[in-house]
């Protein structure tokens, strides 16, 4: 024997209906007369009409199909209205129902009863025509915006989703860069023999506009520079690598801060004119809003005599063997900024045991917890307490006294720095 269908509907092409947004309402009475007079009703008003005579009955209907409203009278034999309601709520749907309670009572604590449990409005019997209508049209409006929210809520899914997948393929993307970046860096310490350098470099993201650098131009003379590109993110990035070109230090032929000596090998060109021509390539060149600034450095090191220039980037520290902290330069303006500017070159003379360190604005400009900024007298401080740190041990420590200024917090800023130091002519340089 069959198992007899629950379902009974008044709508001869419910698939039709239900395809072209017509609402499904399920009409629950034991009263057969109650059930015509709603459904011959709401028919004629275009609804797609389901009946059961008990809330059993129902929510067997509600496991089969969802309606978009119920109207349930609430005295029922077996299981009332209100048990069904309740039921009826606690049965997991795509979409939101509008329970309408037929009663009698009109008892302001009965009405809460029926709230509590999950009915959403009330008519009471016998049920007038006109206002049934203004009750569904309310509850129309209701299925209205909460069907209007759901396809927001899926949107903003679907969207939400396409945007982690794409972040995703973005972080990816950047920790390669990250380390095509950090391999521009492809020593990190040198000793010359006369003088060691070391670098640090360390973006304050995945990828950053600071890159810190030396080239060998010949075998007493090395070349320094430190670049700190405006703006963080891919496109400083990008405007740094290709700056590390114009500086290469495995290409001498394709390094604009040398040039072929008499008899062969290299010599060193002024750094004031370097960054000159570096300010004519990017404003003539490079179709970019990008600036940097940059300080360049020509160190010899029979004699421990450096020729520098400047360009918007912080002066550069010299703490000498005796304990004696210098910080001064004349500044200048970035480069990338003004057609024709101009570079001013310093000079320094070091001494066996005196070292000189290039920094970015990342350091000096390092916020602690409560904002305050360490600045050149808190390097300075920093640079005593490391007196006795050389090479990359106090590059290392650098960065360790920073977090902890800064309560171990990110750093804002990209943060880098070469450390030059300075042992005397006299020392043998270990390389050929």
């Amino acid at each position: 024997m069959s198992q007899r269908n629950p379902i009974k509907s008044t709508d001869t092409d419910s698939a039709e209906n239900a395809s072209s947004g017509v609402r499904t309402v399920l009409v629950v009475d034991d009263s057969r007369l109650q059930r015509k007079i709603l459904q011959v009703s709401l028919s004629r008003w275009g609804y797609r009409v389901l009946e059961a005579e008990s809330g059993q009955l129902a929510l067997e209907i509600c496991r089969q199909i969802e309606p978009d409203m119920v109207i349930s009278d609430w005295m029922m034999p077996g299981m009332d209205g209100l048990e069904f309601c309740k039921a009826f709520r606690a049965m997991k749907r795509e979409s939101y129902g509008y329970f309408i309670l037929l009663t009698s009572k009109s008892e302001k604590d009965e009405v809460a009863k029926g709230l509590d449990n999950g009915a959403d409005d009330f008519l009471t019997k016998p049920v007038n025509p006109a206002e049934l209508r203004a009750r569904l049209t309310a509850g129309e409006r209701i299925l209205r915006m909460e069907r209007e929210l759901t396809e927001k809520n899926r949107m903003i899914k679907m969207t939400l989703e396409k945007l982690q997948s794409l972040y995703a393929s973005i972080d990816s993307d950047l920790l390669e860069a990250k380390k095509l970046q950090q391999s521009l860096l492809r020593e990190r310490h040198r000793d010359f023999g006369p003088g060691e350098v070391s670098l640090l470099l360390q973006p304050s993201g995945h990828v950053g506009g600071d890159l810190v650098g030396f080239y060998v131009v010949s075998k007493t003379r090395i070349g320094l520079y430190a670049i700190d590109v405006s703006g963080h993110g891919i496109s400083s990035a990008l405007m740094t690598a290709r700056l590390a070109g114009y500086l290469s230090p495995s290409s001498p032929e394709q390094n604009v801060a040398m040039e072929e000596a008499p008899g062969g090998g290299h010599r060193p060109l002024p750094p004031a004119s370097v960054i000159e021509h570096l300010n004519m390539l990017v404003l003539g060149e490079m179709e970019t809003e990008h600036y940097f600034t940059l300080l360049l450095a020509d160190v010899d090191l029979s004699t421990g005599f450096v020729r520098m220039a400047q360009a918007g980037h912080p002066h550069p520290l010299v703490q000498c063997s005796d304990g004696d902290i210098l910080q001064d330069g004349p500044g200048g303006l970035p480069v990338g900024l003004v057609q024709g500017a101009q570079y001013e070159e310093f000079t320094l003379q070091l001494a066996p045991g005196d070292r000189f360190m290039i920094f970015s604005d990342g350091i000096v400009e390092c916020p602690s917890d409560t904002g305050d900024l360490l600045t050149e007298e808190g390097l300075e401080e920093m640079m005593r307490e490391m007196a006795d740190i050389s090479g990359p041990a106090l590059l290392e420590t650098l960065i360790w006294k920073l977090s902890h200024f800064a309560d171990d917090g990110d750093f804002p800023d990209d943060v880098s720095a070469i450390l030059f130091e300075y042992h005397g002519a006299d020392r043998e340089c270990p390389f050929t």
